[in-house]
């Protein structure tokens, strides 16, 4: 079977390949997106003692992907066009598989340089998959991108909810769930094989070409969205790199915080299915915008003062971070008026939104080393929430930037 994507600018040429074999290596693919970054945040406190880093070493650290992300995600659409949509995927995955061994070495310089490699691995993948997906699947793109998004939080949780057990089982300790994950990315290549005789370049211009009508740098409305981005993502980032050492602080095991990282994860998935079912139901995005930071504002405010309790705010946190990701996505083509506006607003709110999402750990962990207590950290998240209820509110009207 030969499936074809429609003509856009230039026709785009396909091979007879299984679309259930194409469909297994993009799924394989996005579930390589997060596995690597997620399960760092269980044994961060294991890790900094090893080591002997600090809370602001260890922060930028985990942060230096997001930097990637931001830095590289412009140059990700150029290498798809040289070389092909599945060779790109394809070196980013050896990449990544790459940058996971490489880091879990010993030599704390090996660290970073697997960290680095990891970031721009997946920069590239996260770029690339959405053009296989409307190249091969262009009649499905709804459906395939909502089962690739469920597989990646699905890995990105049980990434987390098994780092700490992992970590217990042999004496390389946190090192063997750091690394552990190389084999996803070379069983992803694996399944990918086949696709890489093919070379087939996304349409031409596409991603050169200037947007029609005004740029969203110079509009209110593109700054609100992406300062939804940027705010969202910063919560979510905060809790996913040091839930697990605010809990111990707090008196909760190892284990447990490792648990409750996987219901941050997991229900991340109940809360971008929900996100994405009441979008269209609803007559403009006013109230999940202002929902959005409400639900992460509670389940911070019951970190910080019943932390008792976190498998409960842990699990609520998730389900915000999943209706944040699904809403902050969907402005971009719901406040623009054609798909080049859209992807000049996706590139400026990611690219902000990264930078951003990358300050929030570093930040939080320089106010724990100056502080000693969680606290102050835990207060500018519930600050920046009462924020994210302004601009939630403001990129949800329905309008776009074209007015």
């Amino acid at each position: 079977m030969t499936t074809t994507a429609p003509k856009t600018g230039s026709q785009v040429r396909t091979h007879g390949l299984s679309p259930a074999l194409v469909l297994a290596g993009l799924l394989l693919v996005a579930g390589n997106l997060r596995a690597g970054i997620t399960t760092v945040g269980p044994v961060l406190d294991e890790l900094r003692t090893d080591l002997g880093l600090s809370s602001l070493t260890a922060s930028a650290l985990i942060s230096l992907p997001l930097v990637a992300f931001a830095v590289v995600s412009p140059i990700a659409p150029g290498l798809a066009r040289r070389t092909g949509i599945e060779r790109a995927l394809g070196a980013g995955l050896v990449v990544l598989a790459a940058g996971l061994v490489v880091r879990s070495l010993p030599g704390l310089a090996l660290l970073w340089l697997g960290t680095a490699l990891l970031g721009v691995a997946i920069a590239v993948l996260n770029v690339v998959l959405p053009a296989l997906v409307k190249r091969d699947f262009p009649g499905r793109i709804g459906p395939v991108t909502g089962a690739y998004s469920v597989v990646q939080a699905v890995f990105a949780a049980t990434a987390a909810g098994v780092a700490v057990p992992v970590a217990g089982l042999t004496a390389a300790g946190w090192r063997l769930p750091l690394g552990m994950w190389a084999g996803l990315a070379l069983i992803a290549i694996a399944v990918l094989a086949p696709q890489l005789r093919r070379r087939t370049v996304a349409a031409e211009g596409t991603a050169q070409r200037p947007p029609a009508g005004r740029s969203p740098w110079r509009t209110a409305l593109g700054w609100q969205v992406t300062a939804f981005m940027a705010l969202q993502s910063i919560g979510y980032y905060i809790l996913i790199t040091w839930l697990p050492s605010i809990e111990k602080a707090a008196g909760i095991g190892a284990t447990e915080a490792g648990v409750h990282q996987l219901l941050l994860n997991g229900f991340g998935i109940a809360g971008s299915i929900a996100c994405s079912t009441l979008i269209p139901r609803l007559r403009d995005q006013r109230p999940l915008g202002v929902l959005t930071p409400v639900l992460y504002g509670t389940a911070v405010t019951g970190i910080l003062t019943a932390p008792q309790y976190s498998a409960v705010w842990s699990s609520l946190a998730g389900i915000a971070g999943g209706f944040g990701i699904v809403l902050a996505l969907s402005f971009f083509g719901l406040r623009t008026g054609h798909h080049n506006q859209a992807a000049a607003l996706s590139g400026m709110a990611q690219s902000v939104g990264y930078i951003v999402a990358a300050a929030g750990p570093v930040a939080a962990g320089a106010l724990h080393d100056a502080t000693g207590s969680w606290t102050p950290a835990l207060v500018t998240v519930i600050g920046l929430d009462v924020l994210l209820v302004v601009f939630g509110y403001l990129a949800g009207r329905d309008r776009t930037i074209d007015g």
